[in-house]
């Protein structure tokens, strides 16, 4: 197996209203210069989360009752936009490691799925009741069931979806592609070579 199995995640929850938040707002183009995805964390929402003078604006990922949360909660059309790798990326960097919404841009889900990021979908009402209990108490632990395709937390919970390909992939350690090339390499290495397209 080329990597753990992503049947669950634990943690607290910051909710970041809206609809149609962009990748553009996740992480800004301008921080798109970077040679490898390291330290793109601290770009996450970055002109969301200051404004042109640098001041913080009192964005909910800055606000300490939620520091330290690890799933998102969001609106409808959740990464639209541009279909830039960076934005789940800069998601991963400042520590979220699952996303609940509305729904998804396609891509932007993709691209999550292969960081190993669930992106649960749910109703609006639903995830209203969540962020509601999580503003209330900030330090409520949620658990996001991938397997189950379920929320809980406190005594409450709703079901969630999840495309089958994305299940399937997150559950059975298959979520990153490349991973599975790498492991695979001798198999690929020894097809190769029946087929007469590399050197013994």
């Amino acid at each position: 197996m080329a990597l753990a199995p992503i049947t669950e995640v634990r943690g607290r929850a910051v909710p970041v209203p809206g609809s149609d938040i962009d990748t553009d707002r996740i992480i800004p183009a301008r921080f798109m210069k970077c040679i490898t995805f390291d330290g793109l964390g601290q770009y996450a929402f970055h002109d969301a989360r200051f404004d042109k003078d640098g001041k913080p604006t009192g964005h909910p990922l800055d606000n300490p009752k939620f520091a330290g949360a690890s799933i998102l909660l969001s609106g409808v059309n959740f990464g639209c936009g541009s279909s830039r790798e960076h934005a789940p990326q800069a998601l991963h960097g400042f520590g979220i490691r699952a996303v609940i919404a509305e729904s998804f841009a396609e891509i932007f889900f993709g691209n999550c799925t292969t960081l190993g990021i669930p992106c649960m979908v749910a109703k609006g009402s639903d995830i209203a009741r969540l962020s509601a209990a999580v503003e209330a108490n900030p330090s409520l632990e949620v658990i996001v069931d991938v397997k189950a395709r379920e929320i809980r937390f406190g005594s409450e919970s709703f079901a969630a979806t999840l495309p089958a390909t994305a299940h399937d992939a997150l559950i059975s350690g298959r979520w990153d592609p490349i991973g599975e090339l790498l492991e695979a390499r001798e198999a690929i290495e020894t097809r190769m070579q029946e087929l007469g397209l590399a050197k013994a």
